[in-house]
Order: structure tokens, then sequence, then C-alpha cells
């Protein structure tokens, strides 16, 4: 069976956090020539905007606009999904099946519950993907080998948290807002009459621009993605820093 071999997987909570979080960066490796996957934990169906089918809908459009090879969504329950066997074992197939040298998730803690659950969820999917013991079937009944990333690191999202490391977005930075204007239902729309939420007046997205550039002016640039490490971060060239 063929495997098709990412070098970056990311996964999120809901549909949109990608885009919010960390869609400046997936675009900038994919323009490197890098292949990038998504899988989304939930459909998002507790939120108080938009419908699951909307969202998955929104969800393509946002892929299409970022580039990515592929994107899942794992239909795991909204706010109730657990950091346990069940799901795990479900991350760890995920894992092994895309074989990535580095996993992006979500912050490790957050406004929204579910963001750092589901990061806590994915982290330790990761080690356990590398457990020869733990037994795995792919998508066509085959046994999984087992698989761990070299790296991951967890995006940064509503809660501000102080970054190991800050990716230059700025050539990116118009792509990754349409990705997050796909979703339409969602985020700021005058002509939507859906009620009000935390994240659709047009002050959330000014904060999102905002944040970029206090990452961004951090580093010497325009816009910036920050993330954080889970350990120390090795160089062999001190001239591969900014």
């Amino acid at each position: 069976m063929s495997i098709t071999k990412l070098d970056i997987l990311a996964f999120a909570s809901h549909p949109d956090d990608i885009e919010l979080g960390c869609s400046g960066t997936i675009i900038a490796h994919i323009a490197a020539g890098k292949k990038v996957g998504i899988v989304d934990l939930t459909r998002g169906e507790l939120g108080t905007r938009g419908t699951p089918e909307v969202r998955a809908a929104e969800a393509e459009a946002a892929t299409k606009v970022m580039g990515v090879t592929v994107r899942e969504n794992l239909g795991f329950a909204d706010a109730f999904f657990q950091n346990d066997k069940e799901h795990q074992l479900r991350v760890v197939q995920k894992i092994r099946q895309y074989q990535p040298e580095i996993v992006l998730m979500n912050a490790v803690h957050d406004r929204h519950p579910d963001h750092g659950k589901g990061s806590s969820l994915v982290s330790d999917a990761c080690f356990m993907a590398g457990l020869k013991m733990i037994s795995t079937l792919g998508p066509e009944g085959e046994q999984q080998q087992a698989w761990r990333p070299k790296v991951v690191y967890h995006f940064i999202q509503d809660r501000l948290i102080i970054p190991d490391i800050i990716v230059d977005v700025t050539p990116y930075w118009e792509q990754k807002m349409e990705s997050i204007r796909a979703f339409r239902s969602q985020f700021y729309n005058p002509d939507d009459t859906s009620p009000n939420t935390y994240i659709s007046s047009p002050e959330f997205l000014r904060f999102i621009e905002a944040r970029a550039l206090e990452f961004g002016h951090s580093i010497g640039v325009t816009y910036g993605e920050g993330f954080t490490k889970e350990r120390h971060i090795g160089v062999r060239n001190l001239f591969d820093l900014l």
C-alpha cells in the first residue's frame, strides 16, 4: 500500500483553528515545496453560528486557499471528546498513516477548553504512535508501522502565550486572511443576521492582525505566527536563525 507521506501534519480541535492559528506557516511551507495535511478533530457542531455542513464546506474552501495536500475530519464530539484510549488511537492512526516529520497542534491552554484538551490528546498520541506494541490498522485494514514525528509545535490562539518560535508569514498574510474569511458563517459578515459571538465582530479580525504584527515586530518582520515547543530546539548553524 502506498503512503501519502507528509512533511507537516496539523491537528486542530475545530475547523477554523488552523486558519486562525497557523495557516500562514502552512502556506509558507507549501510555497517552499513541503506537503502539508490537516486533521480537524471535531465538526464544530456546537458553535452558535453555522451548521456542521456549512462549516465543512467552508473548511473545504479554506483548504483550497491554503493548498494543503489532504484534509480530514475525525468527527469527535465537539466539547465532549476526551484524551482517552479511544480518541488517542484514532489520532495515532492518522500519524502513522501520513508519517509527518512535524506535527502542529492547538495551544497548550486557551479560552476554549477544547483547545488545551485537543493539544494534550494529540501530544500524547504523537508519543504513542512511536510505540510498536500499540497495534493500529490503516484505512485499507493493513497493519500500520510505528511512527513518531521528529518535533511537535503548538500554535498560539486566543490567549497570549509567549512563543518559543516565530515564523515570518509576511509574504503570505493576505492568503492567510483569505483562508480565514472562507469561514463566512463564523467571522464578521455584515450580511449575516446570525447571533453575534466572541469571534464574529470586526474587532476580532483586527485582533488577529494585531497579534501577528506584535509577533512579527519582535523578529524584525511585518507579520509573524507564534509557536511553543515541547523540547529544546537545536540548530547546526547559527546562521539558520533570522
